[in-house]
């Protein structure tokens, strides 16, 4: 098959390296830096296992911005454009997703439209009546970043959100391209789809949350939140996974993810759903203010990045406790090596690593690393487990 995957950030890159595989696939992305290092064989995502099967593995992948070139004689369209949050519409921007199935719409091609952009519940019913045609199918995407490929490989189910014989053709190929065995695969009405992506999303976001909680309930209280988080998640039904204390749930997804389903449920009760929304300002104000209390003159950022695995800082937890330092009348500078210009915003870049703890009076990272262990006593972190 000629598969066409529209964006290459890490939902369309690891699709497309999952799928190329076994068939051939070209990504239609508009940044041409982005195309010619695709086609060189080099990743621009931070990711091992991309990273190891573009330059490695025997794909049938090439990368264009030519949409006709993308386009032509497709047997399948795969949308991973991004659907940032929008506070005034109180909704995902899901104008690059309209414009991606117009723009197929427009050719001469019978080709089911894949959606694994994440959109807001419901969409896809509406989608498919505003422009006449069913072969709109939308398949959410459960993937980390850094392990973006990794999750594709070996997936914890690949979900449907159609039963027509184009979306089982669909998972075949996502299977086929896997190398886990005994893929759980469900197929749904496409809003109880959606409605999978969300709630998921905003479990991981509640977990986050309830730790962090418990952290700030330790901190206040002069209790150490390892021996009271070791003892809960001994219950089998609790477990020890995902429970190290952070700054806050941040990257791409959990924020964008965890606000939209609250507005889908506006006009049906709730509490909890709220409140993960809002245990998340909390707990980043709760940060700062530690933070201040120390009285600092500057503040260090030690990586923007959140994990360790991650180059991608799009909607990072510490950028809000960043504006709130700066508002306290703190100056702040951040060490980011994998940004290259002099300042981020209005916060100064220093990436001489000596020099940024030499000019830090408190030196905040989400995650403890080796870097920082010659001056612990600067050093801010609620990193229990050391572990993203």
């Amino acid at each position: 098959m000629k598969i066409t995957v529209v964006g290459a950030g890490y939902v369309g890159l690891s699709n497309a390296i999952l799928l190329a595989q076994h068939n051939e696939v070209v990504a239609l992305e508009v940044n041409p830096n982005i195309v010619d290092l695709l086609n060189n064989k080099q990743s621009h995502i931070s990711d091992r296992e991309i990273e190891q099967y573009l330059a490695n593995e025997d794909l049938n992948l090439r990368a264009t911005s030519d949409k006709d070139d993308a386009y032509a004689n497709t047997d399948l369209v795969i949308i991973a454009t991004p659907t940032n949050y929008d506070e005034a519409s109180n909704s995902f921007d899901t104008s690059s997703v309209e414009s991606v199935v117009d723009d197929v719409l427009a050719q001469d091609t019978q080709a089911p439209i894949i959606i694994k952009s994440t959109i807001p519940v419901g969409y896809t019913v509406g989608l498919r009546e505003a422009k006449g045609t069913d072969r709109i199918i939308f398949s959410p995407e459960f993937l980390r970043e850094g392990q973006a490929l990794y999750d594709n490989l070996y997936p914890s189910r690949i979900i449907v959100g159609d039963t027509s014989e184009a979306a089982h053709k669909f998972a075949d190929l996502l299977a086929e391209g896997a190398k886990k065995e005994d893929i759980d695969i469900l197929f749904m009405d496409p809003t109880e789809a959606e409605a999978v992506k969300l709630f998921a999303n905003t479990y991981l976001a509640m977990r986050v949350a309830f730790f962090n909680e418990l952290d700030t309930y330790a901190q206040m209280k002069g209790l150490n939140s390892q021996s009271i988080i070791d003892g809960i998640s001994l219950d089998p039904r609790i477990g020890t996974h995902y429970n190290n204390p952070s700054f806050g749930y941040g990257g791409y997804c959990l924020p964008k993810d965890t606000k939209q389903l609250r507005a889908n449920f506006e006009g049906v009760p709730n509490n909890i759903i709220s409140a993960i929304v809002e245990a998340n300002k909390t707990r980043k104000n709760f940060i700062a203010d530690s933070v201040a209390a120390k009285n600092p003159e500057t503040v260090g950022i030690f990586r923007l990045t959140m994990k360790s695995s991650s180059d991608n800082f799009r909607e990072s937890a510490v950028l809000g406790i960043m504006k709130q330092l700066t508002e306290k009348g703190i100056e702040v500078i951040v060490y980011e090596p994998t940004w290259k210009e002099a300042t981020y915003g209005d916060y100064k870049v220093v990436n001489d690593l000596a020099a940024f703890k030499e000019n830090s009076d408190v030196i905040i990272t989400n995650r403890m690393t080796e870097d920082l262990t010659d001056v612990p006593e600067k050093v801010f972190t609620r990193d229990v487990y050391h572990n993203n």
